[in-house]
């Protein structure tokens, strides 16, 4: 069982920035794909970014790509997204999520993290 824990949320005026972190409890994570969803209030879950095992593809949807970025660390379990030009209609719940490829991450991923709550104010 894969275990992640979110970190980084919070409330962000409209063209700031906010990094969120993701660390992952399972020492085989390095092998897995890892990427983030969100839901915003009365919206369906949105895929956002994902990045393979060792980092060198990653994808985006076209809503973020040019302001989000993904990246991980191995040696530290941990996944990141920075997020830039932050818009009021980013405010959502931003989940890190886990699969076993970035093929498959989406739509629906093995693992689910939490949650961190991030609301941009216009």
């Amino acid at each position: 069982q894969v275990q992640l824990v979110e970190s980084g949320g919070g409330l962000v005026q409209a063209g700031g920035s906010l990094r969120l972190s993701c660390a992952a409890s399972e020492r085989t994570w390095p092998t897995y794909a890892m990427g983030w969803f969100r839901q915003a209030p009365g919206k369906e879950r949105e895929f956002l970014a994902a990045i393979s095992w060792n980092g060198r593809s990653a994808d985006y949807a076209d809503s973020v790509k040019g302001r989000f970025a993904i990246s991980r660390d191995n040696a530290k379990n941990t996944v990141y997204l920075q997020m830039n030009s932050l818009k009021p209609e980013d405010t959502a719940v931003y989940y890190c999520v886990v699969d076993y490829s970035i093929a498959t991450i989406n739509p629906n991923p093995r693992y689910w993290g939490q949650g961190t709550q991030v609301t941009v104010s216009s």
